[in-house]
């Protein structure tokens, strides 16, 4: 047998380093990730609604002052654009892009906002639920905006008339997401494309479920667990499901009859940290960091909307 030298052994660790190299690039299984990016809202104190306008415009807010921030996530680029009067506060929200209006939760002060999305004007105010109560997140349907009620079973619809915004009525909830078993029960909210169906996460059961919109009655989308819910997007055929302090969203195929649904796909970042609410750009998803693992209210110095390319 022929004694092999050192020095071709030595030029095949070189050469194994780039096949493999070349492996991990093009194996789907094993290709690198995107590095999702951040867009820092500017002397912001706290942090928890995100919704996409006109464009690559988006909107978020400063969730214990109520200050709203917009920004363009192609330029990653944010800036203050409401310095809301003291009082308020900016939880879920979500632009109706017909009117150009901007609809916004108002947490614990019991009250909803509506905007002026190019000019930031206050519009209207409404006073939901008695102070105290925790008005968390807003879906649009093509008739008006929808908000839930985190401390009771409640609904609220606010019409919006030829641009203008109504009156609203509340629509009380029957059926299992009614359940009030924690702090936070109806969440995130979405609507199916005719409105016809509600969809609610439920942070108290971690479960998703329909509500009517004219009787309040609720069923389970069974098969889908998702603990620590906050805000849900239903969007070209997915439902994506932010679950806050598990710092993951969780994608999921609902079936045609929105009875059942699976989860396809569980979305990471380790630029995540308590991410609570999310909207869509193109492929991509924008989600902004609550971060209240640093306390209530939050304390760190900075706070964000994070990128993630999928």
């Amino acid at each position: 047998m022929r004694r092999q030298t050192a020095r071709p052994t030595n030029l095949l660790a070189p050469l194994m380093a780039i096949v493999g190299a070349f492996v991990l690039l093009t194996s789907p299984l094993l290709a690198a990730p995107l590095h999702d990016e951040t867009i820092v809202l500017p002397g912001a104190t706290s942090a928890e609604g995100i919704a996409v306008g006109r464009g690559s415009t988006f909107y978020a807010g400063d969730l214990f002052t109520g200050d709203i921030y917009r920004g363009d996530l192609q330029r990653q680029t944010a800036q203050l654009f409401v310095d809301a009067p003291a009082g308020r506060m900016a939880l879920g929200m979500k632009v109706d892009q017909s009117g150009n209006l901007l609809f916004v939760a108002g947490g614990f002060t019991g009250q909803g906002y509506v905007y002026d999305a190019a000019t930031g004007a206050t519009l209207a105010v409404y006073q939901f639920a008695p102070a105290g109560g925790i008005i968390n997140d807003v879906a649009i349907t093509r008739q008006g905006a929808w908000f839930t009620d985190s401390a009771q079973p409640k609904l609220y619809f606010v019409p919006v008339l030829r641009g203008n915004p109504g009156p609203f009525t509340t629509l009380t909830v029957t059926g299992p997401a009614a359940a009030i078993t924690g702090q936070f029960n109806l969440n995130g909210i979405a609507a199916t494309p005719n409105g016809e169906t509600l969809i609610v996460g439920h942070s108290g059961t971690g479960r998703l479920y329909t509500v009517n919109p004219l009787t309040g009655g609720s069923a389970e989308i069974a098969n889908v667990s998702v603990p620590n819910v906050d805000g849900i997007l239903l969007e070209a055929g997915r439902l994506w499901a932010v679950q806050n302090f598990s710092n993951q969203i969780s994608e999921v195929r609902l079936s045609p009859d929105l009875t059942s649904g699976v989860v396809e796909k569980v979305i990471t970042s380790s630029r995540f940290q308590v991410p609570t609410t999310v909207a869509r750009h193109g492929g991509d998803l924008a989600v902004v960091n609550g971060k209240f693992d640093t306390g209530m209210p939050p304390t760190a110095s900075q706070y964000e909307v994070v990128i993630v390319h999928r």
